[in-house]
């Protein structure tokens, strides 16, 4: 057991490698083990139309796989998309056992455990490390469920709460270090979305971008969601349409329907990076499943808050966050939480 949770351990770390990588397919992790222990193959899911990360994990083994143990994050798929399904290349491969971190949520592909164990191959699902390597995948693991996007809040703030000064001033309330620290955020991401108010007040790109400034060769869909005030983006110059990445203008009036949208473009991790308004918009619906707040040692006193109104009147009412991370980040804190009952 303590040898099957070291491999496990080594997939779900592969499988965070690809995060922001795979979609619409899921960051899966492999690890392949002869039955003296030895690694003999690894894999990580390459992006859309390449090799699953079984397939990558069995070509690096070649004939070493035949009676090894397959360490997977997620049950291999049982159905021929772009690619064959991983479930017959294990079985092809004389592997003779799989561990599975967590069994495959989605009709399409499901069914690869199944195809295993009538070849005669062992499969085991959900008793090693299933917590984990749920956590790695949750962003897909949650869109595919409910066929919508996986949605991080994040913000920056003082300690007292407040996202810019009274003189409306916010650049920079928080450090480099945590400014590396979102660009790493987003770059796990497929799309990053903004409300107008937040383009025209501070023009930002929504790349993903070295602390050298150098963009990474892959960026996430770039959204603005702009309710009425569409126009005023008319014969501007801002810097979130230009060709650095590709960027969607919508009104966004119904927010469930946008991010069914999104759904609809391969999109299964988003980042709200909006001011306090569109942040309120998403909370109110229900529509956040994570918030990361990055909190500055400094406070104003005054100035507009991180979030606006979100549809709550009372503390009766009040969200309640469970937090699953405190770091330090330089001289700030990166908060990390997910919403109960998302």
């Amino acid at each position: 057991m303590a040898d099957d949770e070291t491999f496990m351990r080594r997939a779900i770390e592969l499988a965070r490698l690809s995060l922001g990588e795979t979609s619409p397919n899921p960051n899966v992790g492999c690890v392949l083990v002869a039955p003296g222990g030895e690694i003999v193959g690894e894999g990580r899911t390459a992006p859309a139309g390449g090799p699953h990360a079984e397939v990558r994990a069995l070509l690096a083994a070649g004939e070493r796989a035949r009676g090894a143990t397959a360490y997977v994050t997620l049950e291999p798929c049982n159905h021929t998309g772009r690619t064959g399904p991983c479930s017959r290349a294990l079985v092809a491969a004389g592997v003779a056992r799989v561990v599975v971190g967590v069994a495959d949520p989605n009709p399409v592909a499901a069914g690869g455990a199944e195809t295993l164990r009538a070849a005669g191959v062992v499969v085991e699902i959900g008793l090693v490390l299933h917590e984990a390597a749920h956590d790695a995948m949750e962003g897909w693991l949650t869109a595919v469920t409910r066929g919508t996007p996986y949605v991080i809040w994040k913000f920056a703030a003082t300690m007292d709460g407040r996202s810019a000064a009274a003189d409306g001033t916010s650049k920079w309330i928080t450090s480099p270090d945590a400014r590396a620290d979102v660009h790493r955020l987003r770059s796990g991401v497929d799309a990053i979305i903004a409300g107008i108010g937040t383009v025209l007040a501070d023009d930002p790109q929504l790349t993903v971008r070295s602390p050298q400034g150098v963009p990474a060769d892959r960026q996430p869909l770039r959204v603005v969601v702009t309710g009425k005030r569409g126009a005023e983006l008319d014969g501007g110059t801002f810097r979130i349409m230009d060709r650095s990445a590709a960027t969607w203008v919508t009104p966004g009036a119904d927010l469930p329907a946008m991010l069914r949208e999104l759904y609809a473009r391969g999109v299964r991790v988003a980042l709200l990076e909006g001011g306090p308004t569109l942040a309120g918009a998403f909370l109110a619906a229900g529509l956040v499943d994570r918030v990361v707040a990055y909190l500055a040692p400094k406070l104003l006193g005054a100035g507009p808050a991180a979030l606006g109104f979100a549809g709550i009147s009372s503390i009766a009412e009040a969200l309640t966050l469970d937090v699953v991370d405190l770091a330090r980040i330089g001289p700030d804190v990166r908060l990390t939480a997910t919403v109960k009952g998302a």
